[in-house]
């Protein structure tokens, strides 16, 4: 049972004792933290240049400077609606688990989880809505058909939760450190990096832990695909970043070619293996992902 390997592993018992204790003593209130200017500049960069679908592509040398900060607007705005559906559906899944059989140890936890996602998904959507006028709709996710146990299918859900939190904190971080950015930009997402941190900490423990439940009972080809989900699921989520309607709001032709071009880019492929290099250097370590 999983609760029975949970249990028995004082180390990850204690990392909660730590996490837990972090996340009281880091409490804020987000509905007073933050400073919501009327109006953001639209000549600045809204995102870090080099994390926008353009970058490094030949399209962004054809564009004015004027056209690469309208497309990183509408690409910010992008960015912080996949924080919004994505924090939505890893709070369903979570939910789903507080307090039930085999997930007693981490309960706790789970509330100060859920409290904090909960409040990162208000303050994006605060953005997306203030700055954007939308949320942007994203794509159905990459589905992993049914599970074939209850086991896998956890498994799954908190590998998903990992990817998702781990690609997101790649762009946090980096633009909570960006000076180009203005600084409400900045601050949502040095404090959300903050939150993230942690999470992210407690989330590769909880993977580990699940697989290693995992492997001793499933089959090698049940191993097999769960490698294969992963990897087409971590692409899948890097791909979201590419929206057809963030190419027609910034004024370009043809959107959906755009989109295809700029997928189909050398640099495409770069840019999902920096998102992704710690990510995929844990999950090969581990051996989930082949």
């Amino acid at each position: 049972m999983v609760s029975d390997v949970i249990d028995r592993n004082e180390r990850f018992r204690g990392i909660l004792d730590r996490l837990t204790t972090k996340s009281i003593d880091d409490y804020y209130n987000p509905y007073r933290l933050f400073e919501w200017p009327e109006k953001l500049p639209e000549d600045m960069w809204w995102m870090s240049p080099e994390l926008t679908t353009t970058h490094g592509t030949e399209l962004a040398e054809k564009l004015t400077p004027e056209q690469l900060h309208t497309l990183s607007r509408y690409e910010s705005v992008n960015f912080y609606s996949l924080n919004v559906h994505g924090i939505r559906e890893l709070l369903i899944e979570v939910v789903n688990r507080i307090h039930t059989k085999g997930f007693e140890t981490p309960s706790e936890f789970f509330h100060h989880f859920i409290g904090e996602e909960n409040e990162h998904m208000w303050f994006f959507a605060e953005f997306c809505l203030r700055y954007g006028g939308r949320i942007y709709r994203q794509p159905a996710g990459a589905s992993a058909g049914p599970a074939p146990s209850p086991k896998i299918e956890s498994l799954l859900v908190f590998c998903r939760i990992m990817i998702f939190e781990e690609l997101v904190d790649h762009y946090n971080s980096t633009m909570a450190a960006d000076k180009r950015l203005h600084e409400t930009i900045r601050a949502i997402n040095r404090i959300h990096h903050q939150d993230e941190s942690r999470h992210i900490a407690f989330g590769r423990e909880l993977v580990d832990l699940l697989y290693q439940d995992v492997k001793r009972t499933a089959t090698e080809e049940e191993l097999l695909e769960i490698s294969h989900y992963l990897r087409r699921y971590m692409t899948h989520s890097f791909e979201t970043l590419y929206h057809p309607q963030v190419y027609r709001d910034a004024g370009l032709d043809r959107p959906h070619e755009v989109r295809r071009a700029l997928l189909d880019s050398p640099a495409r492929a770069q840019a999902e293996d920096r998102a992704f290099r710690k990510t995929t250097k844990y999950l090969e370590r581990t051996g989930i992902i082949r």
